[in-house]
């Protein structure tokens, strides 16, 4: 274990450098969007390093190679989709509302802000360790469904992506609240499928015959980011935004859609 808790340590130094590089660039470029890209790599090229860098010398199993698959390709989508519309869209009201209420000393609590992201990726990148290193041999079923968990929230999140990014190029929506798709079901699909593929992980980590104990360690990531998602930094700063510049039309979109598990819209 000592190997392990070596190699993320490594991974945690490397994210404290991935966030200092956005605050580089969001500091230059006036827009605190491109964090959120910065992250989702980072973590997407962490995760990777924890998953299949070599310990003492053994060779990467299947496993590892599926666990450095999967984290690689939600970070490539992920990050790809938020640095696209950091770079054509305006400032993310999230951190326009930071910006806002931080004043003159928002780079420096900027900074703060994301070093705390740099340590949530960390604390998220061990969920794909602990999946990644499960020594059981071979893939099993439990591994395919998790697959299958995985790869249909990375899906979900994409057409939940597309649909808002559609939602807003038409001009005849604006000032409305998108509630087309998946979004007449939740209020925050894209959020929802974010955190069920972070509920893959224990699925891959967690061995019921005992021969790997840490990998109920990779409980900690869904429940992590469904508290990072839910109470923190996703859902309400967004919905804060959303009360303030419409208020009427969000209230209405709230009374009938869930906020965060989709279900079919109240009448």
């Amino acid at each position: 274990m000592t190997g392990l808790a070596t190699l993320w340590g490594v991974s945690a130094l490397f994210l404290v450098i991935v966030m200092s590089a956005a605050w580089l660039v969001q500091k230059r470029t006036g827009q605190g969007g491109w964090a959120d890209a910065f992250w989702s790599l980072g973590l997407g090229a962490a995760g990777v390093g924890v998953a299949l860098f070599p310990i003492d010398g053994a060779a990467p199993s299947l496993r590892q190679y599926m666990a450095a698959l999967l984290i690689g390709l939600w970070g490539l989508r992920l990050g790809a989709h938020i640095a696209a519309r950091a770079a054509h869209e305006g400032e993310d009201a999230r951190y326009a509302r930071l910006r806002q209420d931080w004043g003159v000393g928002f780079q420096a609590k900027m900074f703060g802000f994301l070093m705390l992201q740099a340590g949530a990726a960390a604390f998220l990148a061990l969920s794909v360790m602990a999946a990644a290193r499960n020594p059981t041999p071979g893939l099993t079923l439990q591994d395919g469904f998790a697959t299958l968990v995985f790869l249909g929230a990375l899906f979900g999140e994409a057409i939940s992506d597309r649909q808002l990014a559609a939602f807003k190029r038409n001009p005849a929506n604006k000032g409305k609240v998108c509630d087309v798709g998946l979004w007449a079901w939740s209020r925050h699909p894209n959020y929802f499928f974010e955190w069920l593929g972070w509920c893959a992980w224990p699925l891959f980590a967690i061995s019921l015959s005992g021969e790997w104990p840490w990998g109920w360690l990779a409980l900690t990531g869904p429940a992590y980011m469904y508290w990072l998602l839910t109470q923190v930094s996703g859902v309400p700063l967004l919905e804060e935004h959303m009360r303030r510049s419409r208020p009427k039309a969000f209230d209405a979109y709230a009374a009938r859609t869930s906020a965060f598990f989709p279900r079919p819209p109240r009448r």
